[in-house]
């Protein structure tokens, strides 16, 4: 008797609490995963122009770093007419979270929305929006749909990837502190599930010297221009003995006025960028010895700042990798497994800063081009139609994989376990 009590008490508390992780599996169980996915993949394909519209407006207002302002509006208003909980300028101006369900686990879906000086979206951020939005609706839909409350789904709007580092403002103002996993897609030439992104910093060098006639009285003159100039040498010599895969990109940003004055003041701006974060250091001071040595070459004082935001070495979650490649290949996503590419074909991205907190991936896409990025034909190729049907493949995938993750407890522990297991 007081079994069978005790038995319908839990009954009723449960039917009426309806939002207990066990109830939630039941459902799937009742509901296969075959149709759940369905009806994410399927809602996609439902707002594939209304999708392209927030792209193709995105794409035609480019802004930089900081200053996105539009595509802050644009998105947050789309999520929010699609039953989200936003909250506009979430820790930073431009950032944005919009939420959905609660509890645990709690899944991000990240966007990136800045452009490039002078060459708008040649890194395809219109489309990482796309995506991120496409796959937040879709996943909110399949849980909505069938009533499942397995968890808390965020889309959350990241800044300034651009060369600002702008997911690491993020992470110090806590916005991944309860993240359980994370995840966006890149647009690309290739479609690969665990790219290589690298480690990079940012790095301003200053050399100051002292103004004279060129003329008549050289000999007064401190040439900082000739200190920016041997500091760029230095290092172009330096790459002789540089690993293959660590870069020195660097520009003269100042070096003068007027031919005949002596500059007194150059500039230079550098990223250095290394497979790994401990690379990163070494490079780090074999650069540091290319600026003294100018410096005492030319007799100017030199003064240098590495970046306090730099980009760690992306570290993707291979049961998450390998979650989403079988959701792919499951609607004729071909997956580039080539090592070779895999190894050549590397930039950063404040994401791997994400990988390092909360266990993550990155896959990049293929949109429909071989162009490489950050250049004007990719800014061409990330408004071109062609790309959509690539960018809402790549969405469902990533939404199905959200789906196992929150219906399936096994896989959120393998991949805690692995996460936790490399940062041990």
């Amino acid at each position: 008797m007081f079994i069978a009590t005790v038995f319908r008490i839990r009954t009723r508390f449960c039917q009426t609490l309806n939002i207990t992780r066990t109830q939630c599996l039941h459902k799937v169980n009742l509901q296969s995963m075959s149709d759940l996915k369905s009806v994410a993949c399927t809602f996609i394909d439902e707002n594939k122009n209304r999708l392209n519209d927030l792209s193709q407006d995105i794409w035609k207002t480019p802004e930089l770093g900081f200053q996105e302002f539009h595509a802050h509006e644009v998105l947050t208003k789309f999520l929010e007419e699609n039953g989200f909980d936003v909250t506009r300028k979430y820790k930073l101006d431009t950032a944005f979270r919009a939420v959905y369900g609660e509890g645990k686990p709690h899944i991000a879906v990240i966007c990136e929305y800045d452009a490039l000086p002078n060459i708008g979206h040649a890194c395809g951020h219109n489309l990482i929006a796309e995506v991120g939005v496409a796959t937040g609706i879709a996943i909110k839909e399949a849980m909505s749909t069938q009533n499942l409350k397995c968890g808390k789904l965020s889309v959350i709007g990241t800044p300034a990837e651009e060369g600002k580092c702008g997911k690491s403002y993020m992470i110090a103002a806590g916005v991944f502190d309860d993240v359980d996993v994370a995840m966006m897609a890149h647009p690309s030439q290739f479609t690969l599930s665990k790219p290589l992104m690298v480690a990079m910093t940012p790095v301003n060098i200053s050399f100051t010297g002292k103004a004279s006639h060129a003329s008549s009285f050289p000999w007064d003159g401190v040439n900082a221009l000739d200190a920016a100039v041997t500091c760029y040498n230095n290092i172009s010599c330096m790459r002789q003995q540089m690993k293959p895969m660590w870069r020195a990109m660097g520009i003269i940003k100042k070096g003068g006025d007027v031919p005949n004055i002596i500059p007194n003041e150059a500039e230079l701006e550098y990223y250095l960028s290394t497979p790994t974060d401990e690379e990163l250091n070494i490079l780090k001071e074999k650069f540091v010895g290319c600026i003294e040595g100018a410096a005492t070459a030319t007799g100017c004082k030199a003064t240098y700042k590495f970046a306090d935001h730099f980009y760690s070495a992306l570290m993707s979650n291979n049961r998450m990798a390998k979650l989403f490649e079988q959701n792919a290949s499951s609607i004729g996503v071909h997956i580039d497994n080539d090592l070779d590419v895999i190894l050549k074909y590397g930039g950063a991205t404040d994401m791997g800063n994400v990988s390092r907190i909360v266990p993550s991936i990155h896959p990049k896409y293929y949109i429909g081009t071989k162009i490489c990025n950050h250049n004007e034909g990719f800014t061409t190729a990330s408004g071109d139609p062609a790309a959509q049907p690539y960018t809402l493949a790549i969405s469902k995938a990533l939404a199905m994989t959200a789906l196992d993750i929150y219906t399936k407890p096994a896989v959120l522990k393998e991949i805690k376990e692995e996460f936790s297991n490399i940062n041990q």
